[in-house]
């Protein structure tokens, strides 16, 4: 099946200035690819401060201004310019945000999902998405300020879905809400794949994501260290990254063991391995090169030259 998003050596920089003129450019996501199927979950797990959510801002076109962004993104096999982003973005592609904040405070909530349309199937469209969520038709009525924070997040996650978008963007979608109420979000976006729409699912919460993806891509530094299976997580040896079988063993069902030390800031380091202060497999050889490639190794994707080896618990 055709992908419906294609990222390829995707690299972020953030210019900073510091003691007046001093200019220095700071990488914040570094050499990142992957794919997202139409009818797929693809599931994106990073700690904060590693890039996720600017991977979602550069799709859509919106990265600040002293940002530059480089490598190539298509969406649907065409390359998806800042122009051609601007006209799918909450049509074909949308976005489901982190913060409930996006909802605009001086319009009621049946206004902003039918974006000023008066025909009636957009209504109806828009009733029978709040509905979905467990929202009934009192709540088009409402400004944000009456709403909930769990009841805010599901008005944006109506708002995505209310038309027929072919790529879903879903950052952080479901802090705030109870398990069961993020357990039946996440089964709706199983029914969006089903119907044939592809879906970006980034979250830090990898026991989440594993109820839901079809595939892991996971994040550290600002880089993609592996991409899996969702069916590979059932069995630490089957996964490639050092860092990713530790993540697997942090989990609280494997037994909450969690590695020392944290996660480098971005510009920190100019090569090597980011996770090379913490692994016990670190050679040499990891700590000098330049960029280590991300490559194919056992069925999945991994940014590593020791592939298969456990970190330091």
């Amino acid at each position: 099946m055709e992908p419906v998003l294609e990222i390829e050596h995707m690299s972020v920089y953030f210019t900073q200035y510091e003691r007046g003129i001093r200019r220095r450019v700071l990488p914040v996501i570094r050499d990142l690819t992957l794919s997202v199927e139409a009818g797929k979950i693809v599931a994106v797990v990073g700690a904060s401060g590693s890039g996720k959510s600017l991977l979602a801002h550069g799709i859509l076109g919106i990265l600040p201004y002293n940002s530059r962004m480089e490598g190539e993104i298509r969406y649907a096999g065409e390359p998806l310019t800042k122009e051609r982003s601007a006209k799918l973005r909450g049509k074909e592609i949308v976005l489901i945000p982190q913060g409930v904040n996006y909802l605009d405070p001086l319009m009621k909530v049946g206004a902003q999902l039918r974006k000023g349309s008066r025909d009636e199937s957009v209504r109806r469209r828009t009733s029978q998405a709040l509905q979905r969520y467990g929202l009934g038709r009192e709540t088009e009525e409402m400004y944000p300020f009456e709403l909930s924070g769990g009841m805010a997040r599901r008005v944006l996650i109506a708002s995505a879905v209310t038309g027929t978008p072919r790529l879903i963007i879903a950052d952080e979608p479901t802090p705030g809400l109870d398990v069961r109420a993020a357990e039946r979000i996440l089964g709706h976006f199983r029914e969006l794949a089903d119907e044939g729409a592809g879906i970006l699912f980034i979250t830090h919460d990898l026991e989440l994501a594993l109820t839901v993806a079809d595939q892991v891509a996971v994040f550290y530094a600002g880089e993609t260290i592996e991409v899996a299976s969702a069916e590979d997580f059932s069995d630490v040896e089957e996964l490639r990254h050092p860092f990713t079988k530790a993540l697997w063993r942090a989990m609280p069902e494997h037994g909450f063991h969690p590695v020392p030390g944290a996660q480098p800031y971005p510009g920190s380091r100019e090569k090597g391995c980011p996770f090379g202060g913490q692994c016990s497999a670190c050679t040499s050889e990891c700590r000098e090169t330049g960029q280590i490639p991300f490559r194919e190794y056992d069925g999945g994707m991994v940014r590593c030259l020791h592939p298969g080896k456990e970190a330091s618990l």
